[in-house]
């Protein structure tokens, strides 16, 4: 199926493209169908539904562990806050270097 695009005018080109984006929309459509089927089909071998799945799926992400609160506090900017976990901010590195205790600076 070898079209010759060099011998068709721009007009017919033009149809040409619109057809081809149609004909892919309807291709993409029918594998989604496909797809669907597919893993419908693969859930009901588990004795489960897709539906079914997908709940569980969007109930495990909303089990983020929260946010730790903050222990330590900037004596110079209250808006600086810090957990105590993982690395220790510029803030308290530049307190604990002027001889400030790191007690000073709880909540």
């Amino acid at each position: 199926m070898a079209l010759d695009l060099t011998s068709m005018t721009r007009k017919e080109l033009l149809q040409l493209q619109k057809d081809v984006e149609k004909a892919l929309k309807d291709a993409e459509q029918r594998e989604r169908r496909e797809a669907l089927k597919a893993a419908e089909k693969a859930a009901a071998e588990f004795g489960f539904s897709l539906s079914e799945l997908s709940t569980d799926a969007a109930a495990r992400g909303a089990t983020k562990k929260p946010k730790t609160p903050p222990k330590y506090r900037n004596p110079d900017n209250h808006e600086q806050t810090w957990s105590g976990r993982g690395r220790k901010p510029q803030w308290v590195h530049d307190a604990l270097s002027r001889g400030a205790d790191i007690t000073d600076m709880e909540i």
